[in-house]
């Protein structure tokens, strides 16, 4: 049996107490102990969310409170982002049986992020993740509460830790795989770097970044390979600044 421990459950936003306490204690029935909050709408350690998460409130109180998803993500190697959404991008729409077993790896720390109650996760927030889950409904009401959504995936990381054969196990050259802060770096210096020498314009920059992430996020970058391509960048960059002042920063370089 696999550990559901390296897993975080990040939720963004919650605006319901009894939501939070009704996560924490789905999580405490499943084997789930990392939870963590962003900019959390409620107060999680109120009497409501006690309430609710019944012999969960230790996760309440152990929760991670943090300002942006971003930073919930800080050490995270693979995250999963849920949505109702479909998207036009390449990373299609999974099941949670299908994608959720891609998370229980023991030498990882992975994430699954759920969105607002009343919007979900904005697109920039969905960049921020590896792949997408979701959860087939009715098509007369698709909508589920937050509390149920965590529940429903949260069984299914718990069935999936039951049978190895559904775990993806990494081979050994990518068993350092990149954290999220070290391709969110590698992204932020890959846009400057291509505004700057004319690849990108600021008017479609967001999406074509959109599909290099997913280009990148396909390849599961380990450290030295995001070092590797950041040198190349920190090379353009230098010989970028090695032209004549004259020569203008919104003329493409003769290839």
């Amino acid at each position: 049996m696999f550990s559901l421990d390296g897993i975080k459950i990040i939720l963004v936003e919650p605006v319901g107490p009894l939501n939070v306490g009704s996560v924490a204690r789905v999580m405490k029935n499943m084997g789930l102990s990392q939870l963590v909050l962003v900019s959390p709408q409620c107060d999680p350690l109120g009497e409501e969310a006690r309430r609710m998460a019944v012999h969960g409130v230790e996760l309440l109180e152990q929760a991670q409170q943090v300002p942006s998803l971003a930073i919930a993500l800080q050490g995270c190697h693979r995250a999963i982002a849920t949505t109702a959404r479909s998207r036009s991008l390449e990373t299609p729409l999974e099941t949670p049986r299908q994608a959720l077993p891609w998370l229980i790896q023991p030498s990882l720390t992975t994430a699954l992020i759920f969105g607002r109650e009343d919007r979900g996760l904005s697109n920039d927030e969905l960049n921020q993740a590896h792949r997408f889950v979701g959860i087939p409904a009715n098509p007369d009401y698709t909508s589920l509460n937050l509390a149920q959504s965590v529940a429903i995936c949260a069984y299914e990381l718990s069935q999936a830790q039951d049978q190895p054969d559904q775990q993806v196990t990494l081979p050994v050259d990518r068993l350092n795989l990149a954290t999220s802060e070290q391709l969110e770096g590698y992204y932020q210096h890959l846009e400057r770097n291509l505004l700057t020498i004319g690849v990108l314009y600021p008017h479609t920059a967001h999406a074509r970044m959109e599909k290099l992430r997913r280009l990148y996020q396909r390849a599961q970058l380990t450290s030295e390979e995001v070092a590797l391509l950041r040198g190349i960048l920190g090379q353009v960059d230098w010989l970028w600044q090695q032209l004549p002042a004259s020569h203008s920063l919104s003329q493409k370089p003769t290839p």
